[in-house]
């Protein structure tokens, strides 16, 4: 169901489920326990990825109609792990959009942190209004940190799907790479992100952005603890004196 691949301290995890990476109880319990591992792991960053022709097609839904509901009852807090599992990772996800990344596909995309989407014949769109389903509130929290209120609320009233360049004007994804560097350019971008400061910074300024304002704590302890290291450690030295050697 998913396989990992490592290059220089970035874990590569490819979804390989089926024709199109369909999101059932099995995979989603397979993307929360790898995730969970690499949150404690040694990795500095991470890359999601797909095989084929789609990122994630979304929900398999025949599994939702012949499992009835003892399967659904299962299937929509696995969903919902899933989806905080890749959200909440203390460590830089970069999307790897293969091709298309529908409905619960694009809401792993907006989990991510950074996403890039190859150019060809993928589209992205969640399409849960069409389908007749409402969307857990996890996933509109995650939409809405991705895109923004007012273009999350477009995307989810709208139920439609773009194309690369589309979905590039359109904010839903972050830039565009050709099929063939799409994972090198992924990987790139993540070693990127991992080295703009120290793990312990970036997983607190990462928690912090993904919080409701008004779950914020007025004063967090960590970070004044943080601020009080860098400054005896040499941290804002060091960055001081390569400013001015510029």
């Amino acid at each position: 169901m998913i396989h990992l691949e490592e290059f220089d301290g970035v874990t590569v995890v490819r979804l390989d489920h089926g024709k199109v990476n369909a999101l059932d109880l099995e995979l989603l319990e397979r993307i929360t326990a790898t995730f969970t591992e690499l949150d404690a792991g040694p990795s500095r960053a991470v890359v999601l990825t797909g095989t084929g022709r789609a990122f994630s097609a979304g929900v398999d839904l025949r599994r939702i109609i012949d499992g009835g509901a003892g399967y659904v009852h299962a299937f929509l807090p696995a969903l919902d792990a899933a989806f905080l599992a890749v959200f909440t990772l203390g460590k830089p996800v970069v999307a790897a959009l293969n091709g298309h990344a529908i409905a619960g596909g694009a809401i792993l995309a907006a989990a991510c942190d950074h996403r890039i989407m190859a150019t060809g014949t993928g589209t992205i769109g969640v399409t849960e209004l069409p389908v007749g389903v409402p969307f857990p509130a996890t996933a509109l929290e995650i939409l809405t940190h991705a895109y923004g209120a007012p273009p999350a609320r477009r995307a989810v009233f709208a139920g439609d799907t773009l194309d690369p360049p589309a979905a590039l004007a359109d904010g839903r994804v972050d830039e565009l790479a050709t099929p063939d560097s799409l994972v090198a350019t992924a990987v790139e971008r993540a070693q990127g992100l991992a080295a703009t400061t120290t793990p312990e910074v970036f997983r607190l300024t990462k928690e912090q952005l993904r919080v409701p304002d008004r779950q914020r704590p007025a004063a967090d302890p960590r970070v004044l603890h943080l601020w009080l290291r860098a400054a005896e450690d040499g941290t804002l030295q060091r960055y001081l004196t390569a400013l001015s050697s510029r």
